[in-house]
């Protein structure tokens, strides 16, 4: 693969498919056989690629301040790796079961709902952030990478941080 070749319009499609899909989830039926398991795993398992994905993110970052460069690649391309593993999880789970309704008093409810929803919003801003800042690193476009990286950065871990939050506050009603 050509990593300094512009894959931005490619990135940009392939996320647009990617939350479409996603979205899409929310308007279909759960599905309805015999799996054989509890798919209640689904969440905790998201929960714990997302605290993977926090903390290889943090060595990332303190890698690259420390100009640890083999280091902070390693880093992140583990990140992504748990994201993948988060996404596809999360696909699963949502596939198979109806969405599940918070049941806590209105504190709670609208703590809930400020985290779960800027959690989404900002998921959905870091997938073409994110994969432009790793297409820009390998592709040795350095002034690229670090201007997006800027602002990858803080938004990935906000997001993975509270994918975390987000399961704590949710998993008694599933």
């Amino acid at each position: 693969m050509n990593l300094t070749r512009n894959y931005t319009p490619l990135i940009l499609a392939f996320s647009a498919v990617l939350v479409g899909i996603i979205a899409l989830l929310f308007f279909l039926p759960g599905y309805e056989g015999e799996l054989g398991f509890d798919v209640t795993i689904f969440p905790l398992l998201n929960a714990i690629f997302n605290l993977f994905t926090f903390t290889f993110l943090v060595i990332a970052l303190i890698a690259i301040k420390k100009k640890k460069i083999a280091l902070h690649r390693n880093f992140i391309l583990m990140a992504f790796v748990t994201t993948s593993l988060f996404l596809v999880s999360y696909v699963i789970y949502h596939f198979l079961t109806e969405p599940t309704k918070f049941g806590g008093g209105d504190v709670l409810k609208y703590t809930y709902f400020f985290f779960l929803i800027t959690h989404i919003t900002l998921a959905i801003v870091n997938v073409p952030f994110a994969l432009i800042s790793l297409t820009s690193g390998f592709g040795n476009r350095i002034a690229q990478h670090r201007k997006i990286a800027k602002w990858t950065m803080p938004i990935w871990l906000y997001v993975s941080s509270t994918g975390v939050i987000v399961y704590l506050l949710i998993s008694p009603y599933y």
